[in-house]
């Protein structure tokens, strides 16, 4: 039975995800998150040698922005060029959020997010999640969405969208709408302007879950109940809305479902296994490194057993971490040695199998000799260790 509970934690909304009692995604989101949003916004410099400018979207704001990967740039006149200047005001979207010493990184291929498609305006090409292997149905699709997007936008189509054409479509037309009101409305605004708001980080772990798996959605933040119903009435009403406002002032829902315990847990160096093993799990500035430890395990039969059951229960455990720590960017795993070529590769198997489910892009690259495995997630917000890093410095 899968869950999302909502609820108010040490200021911020905390957002988590359980799966047979298991909580599998955690995610505490800033009250003025500015992640999605679209700004008009003024290029202050262009740095020609890296092929890139800085620009400003707001007071004491400003952007790193590529224009290698922005060969289109949306102007806030309307126009559309590959080529800006100091003072030129343009579109841009915050495509990631500053990083320690690193301004955020904007954009000009807007997105617009909803639960069967992703529309970019800065591309006009048709996608496919990877996870769709149905060509047939692919190759009968893409001229409708061609259609529709007519050459204005691009999309790319969620694994979600599988099976749900009508759905796909009737969105589709929806965020051409949205995307064509920005662009038309650009030119009338005053420079900085907000122009389109990120919605709240629920709304996104609602739209990447596969449609119908949640059987619940709990939250005791009456607005929060509120933009759910709306959001439920508005982009999915062939749904039955599974919220449920949650009303008891003798037992809150960070005790009910032990939230404080999860998030401390989710925070640790070591995180134990069933079977008495463990991982440890270290970040550094490159990259985040997991080391797997048979601890108490003994196993029933040999050594080679017991370290073929730690493994495959480490990489289980390794790709639920993944997305409770929401961990991105070069995840490099230490097993524990193995002899056998086919115990190796029944590992790493097993793991694609275990990343799979995982909504944020996933790859398991290889094994070297010294049964290292390298894993690459796409980074799409902060960790949760630098979530709740920015919490501890509210506090102080």
């Amino acid at each position: 039975m899968n869950k999302l509970i909502i609820t108010r934690w040490q200021g911020r909304i905390l957002t988590a995800l359980f799966s047979d009692k298991l909580a599998i995604e955690l995610g505490l989101e800033e009250e003025n998150a500015s992640l999605g949003n679209i700004y008009i916004g003024k290029v202050i410099r262009v740095v020609k040698n890296l092929n890139s400018a800085f620009v400003d979207y707001g007071k004491d704001c400003t952007g790193y922005f590529s224009l290698t990967d922005n060969p289109v740039i949306l102007h806030a006149d309307g126009r559309r060029s590959g080529i800006i200047k100091a003072g030129d005001e343009i579109i841009v979207q915050i495509a990631k959020e500053a990083v320690r010493t690193k301004d955020p990184v904007l954009t000009s291929n807007l997105t617009f997010a909803g639960r069967y498609g992703v529309l970019t305006a800065g591309k006009t090409l048709i996608g496919f999640s990877s996870k769709i292997s149905d060509k047939d149905w692919k190759d009968q699709l893409r001229p409708k969405l061609e259609a529709l997007t007519n050459k204005e936008a691009g999309l790319i189509v969620r694994t979600n969208a599988y099976g749900r054409e009508d759905e796909l479509l009737r969105e589709t037309e929806a965020l051409m709408e949205a995307c064509r009101n920005i662009l038309k409305t650009a030119p009338y605004r005053t420079c900085y302007s907000l122009l389109a708001s990120s919605e709240p980080e629920y709304i996104k772990t609602i739209r990447s879950c596969p449609a119908g798996s949640l059987d619940e959605i709990i939250t005791d933040e009456p607005s929060v109940y509120e933009n759910l119903i709306r959001y439920f009435e508005q982009c999915e009403p062939e749904q039955v809305s599974p919220v449920r406002l949650y009303q008891d002032p003798q037992l809150s829902l960070t005790k009910l479902y032990s939230l404080e315990n999860a998030v401390e847990q989710a925070s640790q160096k070591r995180v134990w296994l069933k079977s008495g093993g463990y991982l440890i799990i270290e970040y550094t500035e490159a990259m985040t490194v997991i080391d797997v430890n048979t601890g108490k395990y003994a196993g029933k039969k040999n050594q080679d057993d017991t370290i073929r059951m730690t493994n495959l229960e480490a990489a289980k455990e390794i790709s639920r971490q993944l997305r409770l720590r929401n961990l991105s960017g070069i995840i490099m795993v230490d097993f524990i040695d193995m002899k056998r070529q086919e115990d190796k590769d029944f590992l790493m198997d097993s793991l694609r199998e275990f990343v799979r489910p995982d909504p944020i892009k996933t790859n398991v690259i290889d094994m070297t000799p010294l049964n290292l495995v390298e894993i690459t997630r796409k980074k799409e917000k902060k960790p949760l260790w630098e979530q709740l890093a920015a919490t501890g410095e509210k506090q102080r």
